[in-house]
């Protein structure tokens, strides 16, 4: 009669795991994406995590090996980072509804239109942006429309107005935004 109490106790430890995971009933399961992020000689750099909440996509972002100063920040909109080409195969800043670039003009932003990061002597950096423009959910705005996004991390700072992407500079960093 022992083995049975034990029996369930240890079926129950083995389940915990799955149950914890579980969102419970009536609550949707979290959304999220990630990107692994590649320099220009293909060098992984970094990492972003991309979380679903009620307003928009919350980016997280650690990356090294950066140049110190600021940064242009933006999501492009094809799911596609090729070193190659210096990270033109990313296409432009991802703009479903085809608003103008800068967070300055009044006609923008794109969607991918992101404020700029900032980078410290170490050359790290670690940052969360909220982007309000975009989703991870079907429909206008998707992340992961027919080809994808991407986000990347220009060489200079995006001065929010110039048509058609900031005169940020080179792209240096590109991750691929991928589903779990």
């Amino acid at each position: 009669m022992r083995r049975l109490p034990l029996a369930l106790a240890a079926l129950c430890a083995a389940a915990a795991p799955a149950f914890a995971q579980s969102p419970g009933p009536g609550v949707a399961p979290e959304k999220t994406a990630s990107a692994a992020f590649v320099n220009p000689k293909g060098e992984q750099v970094g990492n972003a995590t991309l979380k679903q909440t009620p307003h928009g996509v919350l980016i997280s972002v650690e990356l090294s090996g950066m140049s110190p100063g600021a940064h242009g920040f933006h999501i492009h909109e094809a799911g596609q980072c090729d070193p190659q080409d210096g990270f033109k195969s990313a296409g432009g800043h991802y703009a479903p509804r085809g608003n103008r670039h800068g967070l300055l003009d009044p006609d923008g932003p794109h969607a991918g239109d992101m404020p700029n990061q900032f980078v410290g002597p170490s050359g790290t950096i670690s940052v969360q942006v909220l982007n309000t423009n975009v989703t991870l959910d079907p429909g206008t705005g998707t992340l992961f429309d027919d080809d994808g996004s991407a986000l990347v991390i220009h060489s200079g700072p995006d001065d929010y107005r110039s048509q058609p992407a900031g005169n940020a500079g080179d792209r240096i960093a590109c991750g691929v935004i991928e589903r779990p």
